[in-house]
C-alpha cells in the first residue's frame, strides 16, 4: 500500500472560519467532548453519594477506562470499514440512549452501581469510535494547506473542553444528580443534529470490504503498515516514555503540594494554571507546526524544554511557580500534540486512518498505568522531590535518544511544502 499525500476530496480554499462544513464538524464535536466532560466527572460523585462506598467508585471509574485498552483497536478497523458519518451519527444516538437512562433512574430514584459501570463503559466506548472517526474526517474537509489549523483547532476544543466541563459537571450535580447526565445528553443529540447538516463526504470513495469477517485481519493489516513506518514507529515509542513521566509526575505534584504543608485546594490551583497553558500551546500548535517543519526537531525541543521546566519544578516550593512551571510543560505538550496529529493525518493512506489512529491511541494510554505504578514507587521510595529531579534527568535522557536515534531521522517530507493535488 503506498502513502499519500492527499488529504481528502476537492476542498474549496476558504479561510477555517468561513468552512461551513468543518465549522459544523468541530462545533458538534465541542458539545459532545464537552458532554463528556461533563458527564465523566460526575460517575465517581454519583457513586460515592448513592452507595458511600470508595471501592464502588473505582469499579465505575474502572468501567470508564477499559475502553482506552479493549476497544481501541477493533474500533479503528470498524471506522475505516463503515461510513464515518454514520458511525458518528450512531455514537451519538448510543451515548443519547445511555446517559438518558442515567438522568432517567436517579429523576425516579433507581439506580445501581452495575447500571451506572454498564453506561460508563458503553459512553467511553462510543466515545473511542466517535474520536477516531472524526481525525479522519477533519483532513476531507479542508484543504492540506489549513490541516495544521484545523487540528490546533481541534487540540484546543479538547483543553477546553476539560477546563470547562470538569467544574460544570460539578456544579450541575450539585444542583441536581441528573442535571450532568441530562445535559450530556441534549449534548450528543446537538452533536448528532450538526453531523446531518454537514454535506462534503467524510472519507474518500473506498471499495466495501469483501470479507466482512475479516475484522482481525483489517487490524493486523493497520499494525503492520505502522510498524513498516520507521519514524512513525520510534515516535511513539518516544510518546509512550513521555507519557510513562507525565503520570508520575501528576502524582509526584499530589505529594510535593502536600510535604509542602499547603492545602489540597493548591492543588486544583496548580492543575487549573497548567490546563491554561495547555489550551494557550494548542492555539498556538498550528503556528508553530508550520515555521518547524520537522518532528525530529520538535521531539528534541519539546523534551529538552520538559527536562528544564521539570528540573525547575524541583527547585521550588512556591504554588505560584509551580502552576506557571506545570503551564509551560502543558504548552509544550499542546504543540507536540498538534504537531504529531497534522504528521499522522497526513502520512496515514485515508483507508486505514482509524486503524493507524488507534493503534497510536492505544501505544499511548496503554503506558498510563505503568506511569502510575512507576511513580508510586519512587514516591514511596524517595519522596517528591526527588522524584521530581529523576523524571527531569529522564526527560533529558529522551532528548538525547531523539537527537541520536537514527529512525527518528527518517520522516517524510513535510506534506505542507508540497502542491495540493486538489487544488
Amino acid at each position: 500500500m503506498t502513502l499519500t499525500g492527499a488529504a481528502g476530496p476537492a476542498t474549496t480554499e476558504l479561510p477555517l472560519r468561513r468552512n461551513r462544513d468543518f465549522l459544523l464538524l468541530w462545533s458538534g464535536a465541542s458539545l459532545s467532548f464537552l458532554a463528556t466532560r461533563v458527564t465523566s466527572v460526575a460517575y465517581p460523585l454519583i457513586v460515592l453519594w448513592h452507595t458511600g462506598s470508595p471501592l464502588a467508585m473505582s469499579v465505575v471509574s474502572t468501567a470508564a477506562l477499559l475502553p482506552l485498552l479493549l476497544v481501541q483497536l477493533p474500533a479503528g478497523a470498524v471506522v475505516d470499514r463503515w461510513d464515518r458519518r454514520r458511525v458518528m451519527l450512531g455514537c451519538e444516538a448510543g451515548r443519547v440512549l445511555a446517559v438518558g437512562s442515567v438522568a432517567l433512574s436517579l429523576a425516579v430514584g433507581r439506580l445501581s452501581v452495575a447500571h451506572l459501570a454498564a453506561v460508563a463503559f458503553t459512553e467511553a466506548s462510543l466515545a473511542v469510535f466517535y474520536r477516531l472517526a472524526e481525525r479522519g474526517a477533519v483532513r476531507n474537509l479542508v484543504p492540506a494547506s489549513q490541516l495544521p489549523a484545523a487540528l490546533a483547532q481541534n487540540e484546543a476544543r479538547g483543553r477546553a473542553a476539560g477546563l470547562l466541563g470538569q467544574p460544570a459537571g460539578v456544579l450541575l450535580q450539585s444542583a441536581g444528580r441528573a442535571l450532568p447526565f441530562a445535559s450530556g445528553a441534549l449534548g450528543y443529540l446537538l452533536s448528532a443534529a450538526s453531523l446531518l447538516l454537514i454535506r462534503k463526504p467524510f472519507q474518500e470513495q473506498r471499495a466495501a470490504p469483501a470479507d466482512t469477517g475479516r475484522l482481525a485481519g483489517e487490524v493486523a493489516e493497520g499494525l503492520r503498515w505502522l510498524w513498516g513506518q520507521r519514524f512513525l514507529r520510534a515516535a511513539l515509542g518516544y510518546v509512550a516514555a513521555t507519557n510513562v513521566l507525565f503520570q508520575m509526575l501528576a502524582l509526584a505534584l499530589v505529594l510535593r503540594i502536600k510535604e509542602a504543608g499547603l492545602p489540597s485546594q493548591t492543588l486544583a490551583v496548580v492543575v487549573g494554571i497548567g490546563g491554561v497553558g495547555g489550551l494557550c500551546g494548542a492555539l498556538a500548535g498550528g503556528r508553530i507546526q508550520r515555521r518547524i517543519r520537522r518532528q525530529r526537531t520538535l521531539l528534541i525541543a519539546g523534551a529538552v524544554s520538559w527536562a528544564l521546566l521539570i528540573g525547575a519544578m524541583g527547585l521550588t516550593g512556591s504554588p505560584v511557580a509551580l502552576g506557571a512551571l506545570y503551564a509551560g510543560t502543558g504548552f509544550v505538550g499542546a504543540v507536540f500534540n498538534v504537531a504529531a496529529a497534522v504528521y499522522q493525518v497526513r502520512t496515514t493512506p485515508d483507508a486505514l486512518q482509524g486503524r493507524v489512529a488507534a493503534a497510536a491511541g492505544l501505544i499511548g494510554s496503554g503506558t498510563n498505568a505503568a506511569g502510575s505504578f512507576a511513580g508510586g514507587l519512587l514516591l514511596a521510595a524517595w519522596g517528591a522531590l526527588p522524584t521530581v529531579r529523576t523524571i527531569a534527568a529522564a526527560m533529558a535522557v529522551l532528548a538525547v535518544f531523539a537527537a541520536l536515534a537514527p529512525d527518528l531521522k527518517g520522516e517524510q517530507a513535510d506534506e505542507a511544502t508540497r502542491e495540493d493535488p486538489r487544488d
